[in-house]
């Protein structure tokens, strides 16, 4: 099979298209044809060596939608997604024809979505609902998002489906216009000290939760939150450190949520992962689009425009030519 990966970590020139064994499933497991594979910057990240924890050689990929080929007869034929921790760090990941899996850790794909959009979701979603049901974001929350990136993006769909109050927060007024026109309010981020009479003003009072899922507004939003507020974090500055007004942060009682999907094995993925396909199959959100489809033999080309910050979404297709 035509599989990407990596043996040694710290440029993408260690990243290769090689032709490799198909995997055998052992007895519990069931074997995978990979119609289609997510690219995250995770993925860019672990072969640039910024996860030590990942075994070599290594296949990277942790998002894919596909169909089972062998393992358990009644699942044979069955059309799955799935995402993992393990998913190219400590197992072989999707960037590849094939994938081998416990038979416990694949989720049957929402039947309204295709296989690419399919492979859009994993990391995305799963962190985005991890976000708000961790942060409690239910009917009638007061729910900031900050940042329009795939997480943003997800985390506005799902809160939108759980009926939250939803206002984004960006940096480009095109980006506002674009989720105005699709019935998101959203505000043009300014200031740290504007953000909280910008909040104020798009709801009408503070906010309870705010997602930044750009690593640089936590300080400016504990001046944004409502009593007994929550703010969860996916990224941080690139030393990890901020300077937080912990004065201010307990004074509203507010929490901080730390949110990250590698925290979540193969099996827990395939539980959020059956939530967030039924809110597809409900037609509660929108289906993804605005991915790009690329061949797997054009795989490193897609790594290196998401290493030099291209934020297009791509989807890899191992079996197109």
């Amino acid at each position: 099979m035509k599989a990407l990966q990596f043996s040694r970590t710290g440029d993408l020139a260690a990243l290769d298209l090689l032709e490799l064994p198909t995997p055998t499933p052992a007895a519990d497991e069931v074997l995978i044809e990979i119609k289609a594979a997510g690219l995250n910057p995770s993925d860019v990240k672990n072969v640039l060596g910024r996860f030590p924890y990942t075994t070599l050689p290594r296949t990277p990929g942790r998002d894919y939608a596909g169909v089972i080929v062998a393992g358990p007869a009644h699942l044979q034929g069955v059309e799955v997604w799935g995402s993992g921790k393990e998913l190219g760090f400590t197992r072989e990941g999707s960037h590849a024809q094939y994938l081998s899996l416990p038979a416990d850790a694949v989720a049957r794909k929402p039947a309204a979505l295709s296989f690419a959009q399919a492979a859009t979701c994993g990391v995305p979603y799963i962190t985005a609902l991890d976000a708000l049901e961790r942060s409690q974001v239910g009917a009638g929350t007061r729910l900031l998002v900050i940042g329009s990136g795939a997480v943003g993006n997800a985390a506005l769909a799902l809160a939108r489906a759980r009926g939250a109050q939803v206002v984004a927060g960006v940096r480009r007024a095109e980006v506002r216009e674009q989720l105005r026109a699709a019935g998101i309010e959203a505000i043009l981020l300014s200031s740290a000290e504007n953000l909280p009479t910008q909040v104020e003003q798009a709801f009408g009072q503070a906010a309870e939760v705010i997602f930044d899922t750009t690593g640089f507004w936590l300080p400016a939003s504990v001046n944004a939150l409502a009593r007994f507020g929550r703010i969860a974090v996916i990224a941080a500055p690139v030393d990890g450190h901020v300077d937080l007004p912990v004065l201010s942060l307990y004074r509203r009682g507010g929490v901080i949520v730390g949110v990250n999907s590698l925290l979540y094995t193969v099996q827990e993925s395939v539980a959020l992962l059956d939530r967030i396909g039924r809110y597809f199959d409900r037609g509660e959100l929108p289906l993804p689009q605005g991915f790009r489809e690329v061949a797997l033999d054009q795989a490193l080309v897609a790594y290196q425009r998401c290493y030099e910050g291209s934020s297009e979404k791509v989807v890899l297709l191992p079996g197109a030519d």
